[in-house]
C-alpha cells in the first residue's frame, strides 16, 4: 500500500515528520518497507531559459540553443522538440544527469556534427505525465537556475507500507490516517461526505439474486464529459504506481486507494437492460478490461445485463462496458461482495487487481452509501454532467458484534497492564463503543472485520500502547549445565549443513512451493494450494532441485560465475514429507588460468563427491555404499547414478542435470546436481556421547599399484569393492588413479589402476606375506570380472 504525505494530510492534521510518521506506523503493526522522494530523482534539473534558437545546420527538424542555467556559462544544447524557441523557460539537465523517463545518463555529445552539453527536458523524460508533444514550459517568472523539483513543489515523500491480510481497514489512506490519529500522531480529519440529490429517477433497473453481492448500488449521472484527470489527480496515482488513464477512471482508482472502496462506471451506452448481480452460467464468458478472456462458470459473481455479462464481480470489469472519450451518460456501481467468494473466483481465474484485494479482506459496508455518494460528487466536479437518485438492490449488511471484554487480559495475554482508563481511551479514539462493567462490553466497528474476539481486543490496547512496554522475561532455567536438547535427526541435518558449508558451498532458503510447470519434470506436484501467495507459486515442492535450480539462473544471469549451493529441506510427496539435502554446481568449476588453460565446468562425479561428503557427515560408512544405475528422468541417463547400502536402501541421487531440464530453466553448460535423502539414514546403533580415543596406527602403512582389465560397460566400484574385501585386517584404502582404453587394451575393455594401502597392525608383513596378499587381491579382482594387465 503506497500513499504521498500530502495524501495522508488530506486526512490527518499533523507536524509530524516523516521520520516521526514511519516510525509510529511501524510501531502500530503497519510495516514501513519504504520511504521514498521523487524530487531526489529530479535534483540534478533546474530552471533554464533559451537565450537563442537557430536550425541545426545537418537536419531540419533539430535547433540549435543556447540555454542560460544560471551558472553564468549558457549551454549549448541541440533539441528536437517543435516548441523550442529563443524566450522560453524550461527544465535542463546536464552532463551526468538520469533521465528516469528515458532511463539514460545524460553526457556531453556530438549530434550531426554539432555538440551538445545536456538536454531540455519533456513532462514524460522527468516522469511528471505522459505528455511528449514537446518540452516542458515554464512560466516567464520562473527563477533562472532554481533546481526544479523545489520550484515545482515536487518533494512529496511517498510512504510503502506492508498491510497484513488482517487489517483491511488501512487498505485506503483514510484507514491508515485513523490509526496514526489513534497513536496521537495529529488528529483526523473527519469530513462527512454529503448527500447528492438526484434530479432525475435512475433509469436502468438494479438487482441483485446472488448472496455473493448482498448489496448493489447504482445511480446514472447524464451529460458527462470525460477528458484527462486534472494534474493532482494524476500525481496522486503516478506516485502509487497507477497510470492516469481518464477522468471518469482515475475517479474510480483514487477511491479505491484513498477510501478502500472499489467502484466501477459503466458507459450507459453499452448496456442494454436493467443490471443484475447474480451467478455466472456454466460456458459463460467475458472480455475483462485487460484485454482477455476468461471462462466463467456457476460458482463465480458477475454483473450482467440482458444479453452478456459485464462485471467479474469484485475483481474486473469488462472491455464491453468500459468507458471512453466519448462517453456521455454513465451508471456508477457500488456493491457489497462476499469476500471468501472474491477469493475463490480470483484464484480460479488467476486475477490480481486491486479491486479484489480489497473486497477479499471485506470492505466496510457502511461506507457504501458514502462511497457513491463520494464518487457522484467527484464526476459532477470533474466531468460535469447531473445525476440521477440512488437505486439500492438488496440489503446493506450491518454487522453489530459485540466483544465481552475483561480488560485484565492484557497482563495476562500481553504481559503488560495497562490502566483501565487508559484502555477505554485506547479503544474509543480507534473507534470501537465502550460500555465499562463486569465484563465491559465493546462495539467493534464496521470497518474491523478482523476483529473477533478478547484476545484481538487485547492486541488492539497494546499495539496503542506501545510494544515497547511488553517486558522482556526470560524463560525459566534449571540451575546447573543444561541439559542436550537436540535429537537425533537434528543432530544429523547439523552435520550434512556443516559439512557441505565447509566444503565451499553456499546455503540457500528458497519456497517450500515453486510453479507447477517446474514441479513437473520432478514428478509433478502431490500436492497445490487452494490459496497460494501467487499464481506462480502454487505447487508444494516435489523435490528441492526446482527452487535451488531458479536461484542458480538468476545468480549466473547476474554475472555469477561460479554457483556451489546447497539446501536442507523437505519435500511434499503423497506418502509424506522427507527431510532432503539438495545440492546444485554450475558454471565454472576452475576458473580460466595461464596455468591450467581454459575453464573447467562441474561434472558428475563433483556431484558425487558433495553427496559423498553429505553421507559420511551423517555417519555412514561411504566405502561401503554401491553405486546403483540412475532411476529418475531428471539427471542425464548416462552421466549419473544412485547411492545405497543397496538396492532397496537409496540414500542419494548424484549426476549432471537432463538437458531438457537444464534449458527449461534457461541454465546454459553443464549442471551437476545431487539429492541426499537424509530420512533414509539408517540410525545410528551407538550408544552414548562418548568418542572412540584417537589411535594412531603404530606402524607405517605401504602401498601397491595394480592395474587391471574389466569391461568398459562395468562400473570401477565393483572392482573396488572386490579389492577391499580381499582383506580387510590389511587393507586400509583402495583409489583408483587412471582408466585408460587405447593401445594395448582390448576393444571393448578398458585398464583400471588402483593403489591399494597396505596397513600392518603389530608387524610389519614380510615379502612372502606381501606377494600371499597380492594374489589374494588378484583372485578377488577375478571374481569381479577382472583381469592383472600384463
Amino acid at each position: 500500500m503506497k500513499f504521498t504525505l500530502s495524501w495522508l494530510k488530506d486526512h490527518l492534521d499533523t507536524t509530524a515528520s516523516v521520520d516521526e510518521i514511519a516510525a509510529a506506523l511501524t510501531g502500530l503493526g503497519l510495516e514501513v518497507e519504504g520511504v521514498t522522494d521523487p524530487a531526489a530523482a529530479l535534483a540534478p534539473f533546474t530552471v533554464a531559459h533559451v537565450l537563442t534558437a537557430s536550425r541545426h545546420p545537418q537536419a531540419d527538424k533539430l535547433q540549435v540553443l543556447t540555454v542560460d542555467t544560471g551558472d553564468g556559462a549558457p549551454k549549448q544544447v541541440v533539441c528536437g522538440a517543435p516548441n523550442a524557441r529563443a524566450g522560453m523557460k524550461g527544465v535542463f539537465g546536464g552532463p551526468g544527469a538520469y533521465v528516469p523517463g528515458s532511463d539514460l545518463t545524460l553526457k556531453a555529445a556530438t549530434i550531426r556534427g554539432v555538440e551538445s552539453f545536456g538536454m531540455m527536458c519533456s513532462a514524460r523524460e522527468l516522469q511528471l505525465s505522459d505528455e511528449h508533444d514537446g518540452i516542458l514550459e515554464l512560466p516567464d517568472d520562473a527563477p533562472v537556475g532554481t533546481a526544479y523539483a523545489a520550484y515545482a513543489a515536487l518533494s512529496d515523500p511517498v510512504f510503502n507500507v506492508g498491510i497484513t491480510p488482517n487489517r483491511q481497514d488501512c487498505m485506503g489512506v483514510s484507514g491508515i490516517a485513523r490509526d496514526l490519529a489513534a497513536k496521537g500522531i495529529g488528529t483526523l480529519k473527519d469530513r462527512p461526505v454529503e448527500l447528492v440529490p438526484g434530479a432525475f429517477p435512475c433509469p436502468v433497473p438494479i438487482t441483485t439474486t446472488d448472496d455473493g453481492c448482498p448489496a448493489f448500488l447504482g445511480r446514472v449521472v447524464r451529460g458527462v464529459r470525460n477528458g484527462p484527470s486534472p494534474d493532482w489527480l494524476q500525481r496522486r496515482l503516478r506516485a502509487v504506481g497507477q497510470k492516469p488513464i481518464s477522468a471518469l477512471v482515475d475517479i474510480t482508482n483514487f477511491i479505491t486507494f484513498d477510501r478502500g472502496r472499489p467502484l466501477h462506471v459503466y458507459d450507459l451506452a453499452t448496456l442494454h437492460g436493467g443490471l443484475t448481480a447474480r451467478r455466472a452460467k456454466d460456458g459463460e464468458s467475458v472480455v475483462a478490461l485487460n484485454g482477455k478472456t476468461y471462462a466463467l462458470d456457476e460458482t463465480m459473481t458477475v454483473i450482467a445485463d440482458e444479453a452478456e455479462v459485464h462485471d467479474i464481480g469484485g475483481i474486473m470489469g469488462g472491455a464491453a462496458s468500459g468507458v471512453s472519450e466519448t462517453t456521455t451518460d454513465v451508471l456508477i456501481e457500488c456493491a457489497y461482495f462476499d469476500p471468501a467468494r472474491i477469493g475463490a473466483t480470483g484464484r480460479k481465474l488467476g486475477i490480481f487487481t486491486d479491486a479484489r484485494a480489497r473486497f477479499e479482506r471485506g470492505v466496510d459496508p457502511d461506507f457504501l452509501i458514502a462511497g457513491i455518494e463520494l464518487a457522484t460528487h467527484m464526476v459532477l466536479d470533474l466531468c460535469g454532467g447531473e445525476a440521477s437518485e440512488v437505486i439500492t438492490a438488496g440489503e446493506i449488511p450491518q454487522p453489530a458484534l459485540t466483544v465481552a471484554y475483561r480488560p485484565e487480559r492484557t497482563l495476562g495475554l500481553a504481559g503488560v497492564a495497562v490502566p483501565e482508563d487508559v484502555q477505554a481511551d485506547i479503544l474509543s479514539r480507534l473507534g470501537f463503543r465502550v460500555e465499562m462493567g463486569e465484563p465491559w462490553v465493546v462495539g467493534v466497528p464496521s470497518w474491523r472485520r478482523d476483529i473477533d474476539g478478547e484476545a484481538d481486543i487485547v492486541e488492539e490496547v497494546v499495539r496503542l500502547f506501545g510494544f515497547e512496554h511488553v517486558p522482556s522475561t526470560p524463560l525459566e532455567r534449571a540451575p546447573g549445565v543444561a541439559k542436550p536438547t537436540a535429537t537425533a535427526a537434528q543432530k544429523l541435518e547439523r552435520g550434512v549443513r556443516r559439512a557441505l558449508a565447509a566444503r565451499g558451498l553456499d546455503e540457500a532458503i528458497t519456497w517450500s512451493f515453486v510453479p507447477p510447470a517446474q514441479a513437473e519434470p520432478f514428478g509433478g506436484a502431490a500436492w497445490t494450494l487452494a490459496n497460494p501467495i501467487s499464481a506462480d507459486l502454487a505447487a508444494m515442492r516435489p523435490s528441492l532441485l526446482p527452487g535451488l535450480l531458479a536461484a542458480t539462473a538468476r545468480n549466473l544471469a547476474h554475472g555469477q560465475s561460479s554457483i556451489r549451493l546447497f539446501e536442507l529441506g523437505r519435500r511434499y510427496l503423497a506418502g509424506g514429507e522427507p527431510l532432503t539435502a539438495g545440492v546444485v554446481l554450475a558454471g565454472e568449476r576452475t576458473a580460466r588460468d595461464w596455468q591450467t588453460g581454459a575453464a573447467t565446468a562441474f561434472d558428475a562425479l563433483d556431484a558425487k563427491a558433495e553427496a559423498l561428503a553429505g553421507l559420511a557427515a551423517a555417519g555412514l560408512p561411504v566405502e561401503r555404499l554401491m553405486v546403483l544405475p540412475p532411476a529418475d528422468g531428471w539427471y542425464h541417463p548416462g552421466r549419473s547414478g544412485r547411492l545405497g547400502l543397496g538396492p532397496k536402501t537409496i540414500l542419494a541421487a548424484f549426476g549432471e542435470l537432463h538437458p531438457r531440464i537444464a534449458a527449461q530453466f534457461d541454465l546454459k553448460g553443464r549442471v551437476a546436481v545431487a539429492e541426499l535423502f537424509l530420512d533414509a539414514v539408517p540410525p545410528s546403533r551407538a550408544t552414548g556421547r562418548t568418542r572412540p580415543s584417537y589411535a594412531p596406527p603404530a606402524l607405517q602403512a605401504l602401498t601397491r599399484d595394480f592395474a587391471f582389465l574389466v569391461p568398459a560397460d562395468q562400473p570401477a566400484e565393483a572392482l573396488l569393492r572386490a579389492v577391499r574385501g580381499a582383506d580387510k585386517a590389511l587393507i586400509a584404502d583402495v583409489r583408483l588413479f587412471d582408466r585408460f582404453a587405447g593401445p594395448g587394451v582390448p576393444e571393448g575393455q578398458v585398464s583400471l589402476a588402483l593403489t591399494v594401502t597396505i596397513q600392518p597392525a603389530d608387524r610389519s608383513p614380510t615379502d612372502a606375506e606381501i606377494e600371499a596378499l597380492a594374489a589374494k587381491i588378484v583372485a578377488a579382482a577375478a571374481r569381479a570380472g577382472a583381469t592383472l594387465r600384463g
